[in-house]
């Protein structure tokens, strides 16, 4: 049956995304067929996107024909799901530094046809401002100290007005030392200075130490 959000889709158990290209799994997810379509279970443990859909988030702000700048998009797990959810209407420029992980992350792009593969460094987002246009939603799922820093920059040069911005913390990877709702905490204050945060979800037991925020650009 549908979920709430467009796109999604629930047996009250798991949740899926109707695959944009049939017969095709990502990352070994399991796949539905009913009727003439064809799902793709969401694994809440191999995606921060989906272990905040488990555990409530009330909105993602992702929808059909939108343009998505997706910073950190390793192999292409979440990517993939996003790519669902905006369907061939939408974009998705999904950016990552490393050779190996981009190399693979091309070879999904050509199966998707929604999917612009990039390689270039999320702190350096001046290196690729010529390849990027304004976007709906920019998701960032970035390992760094300065991931919040990170995401305000990305979001000032190609959210458009209004657009939505999810950024996931990782707490252990910008200080060891604290307790990560004290990092979370610290995160919220620099976000709130320049966009509207529409909810927040710790991700626990799904993803320890993880938090997810969803923004909105003022």
């Amino acid at each position: 049956m549908p979920h709430k959000f467009f796109g999604i889709f629930t047996d009250n158990r798991r949740i899926y995304t109707k695959n944009l290209v049939p017969g095709m799994s990502v990352y070994g997810e399991k796949l539905v067929r009913q009727g003439k379509d064809e799902f793709r279970e969401w694994d809440v443990t191999k995606s921060k996107l989906a272990a905040a859909l488990a555990k409530g988030i009330s909105q993602i702000g992702i929808k059909p024909g939108q343009s998505v700048l997706y910073l950190g998009a390793s192999y292409g797990t979440t990517p993939s799901h996003v790519s669902d959810l905006v369907g061939n209407g939408g974009i998705i420029i999904a950016l990552d530094f490393a050779p190996r992980v981009v190399r693979d992350l091309v070879m999904l792009c050509e199966q998707r046809q929604n999917m612009i593969p990039v390689m270039a460094d999320a702190h350096l987002p001046q290196m690729y401002y010529h390849m990027v246009p304004a976007v709906d939603v920019v998701y960032q799922d970035v390992a760094q100290r300065d991931q919040a820093e990170i995401f305000l920059k990305n979001c000032a040069l190609f959210l458009k007005s209004g657009g939505f911005g999810i950024l996931c913390v990782k707490a252990r990877s910008i200080d060891v030392s604290k307790n990560p709702r004290e990092v979370f905490r610290n995160v919220r204050e620099k976000l709130e200075k320049e966009m509207i945060i529409v909810d927040y979800r710790e991700l626990d037991p799904y993803e320890k130490d993880h938090c997810i925020f969803v923004c909105k650009k003022k």
